[in-house]
């Protein structure tokens, strides 16, 4: 070994002998010891916000799980809703297509009761005069004739009638 190199290993020992006397060392071992701490408490906070962060998707999971089941049950309940609509809708339908039916007979009746009314009425009109000719032929133009042929006319007619 040269003199150099010898000089320059006691240099550096003595280096080292100056920082172990003035607590180098220590301070070294502080600084490393709080950096150690400061990473600790950096993992302590992302463990904690990472099972905050899961806390947060399974709360999220569980009202969306919740979401899903009261849309479900919305739109049962609509269907319900609309299947009682139709079927209250079909039995008013065919309540006012039996009425309209039972309004529609009720008028026919009247109408054929009307024309049976019209075809008495006709045919008691062509009996008086039927009668009239009759009575008029056999019975000579006297008053009494007369008389009693517009008595009979008015018998036939309030029985016609």
């Amino acid at each position: 070994m040269e003199l150099a190199e010898l000089w320059v290993a006691v240099a550096f020992f003595v280096f080292v002998g100056i920082l172990l006397y003035n607590g180098v060392h220590k301070a070294l071992a502080k600084a490393l010891d709080a950096r150690g701490a400061r990473i600790a408490a950096e993992l302590d906070e992302a463990r904690r916000l990472k099972e905050e962060a899961q806390k947060l998707v399974a709360e999220y999971k569980r009202k969306q799980r919740e979401a899903e089941a009261e849309a479900e049950a919305i739109v049962t309940a609509a269907k319900a809703e609309a299947e009682r609509l139709a079927a209250e809708t079909k039995a008013k339908l065919e309540e006012f297509v039996s009425r309209r039916t039972r309004m529609a007979e009720d008028k026919i009746a009247q109408a054929e009761h009307q024309a049976l009314a019209d075809v008495k009425a006709f045919a008691a009109d062509a009996a008086v005069q039927a009668a009239e000719r009759i009575l008029a032929a056999s019975v000579p133009g006297t008053a009494t004739g007369d008389r009693l042929l517009g008595q009979a006319i008015q018998d036939v007619r309030g029985k016609l009638n």
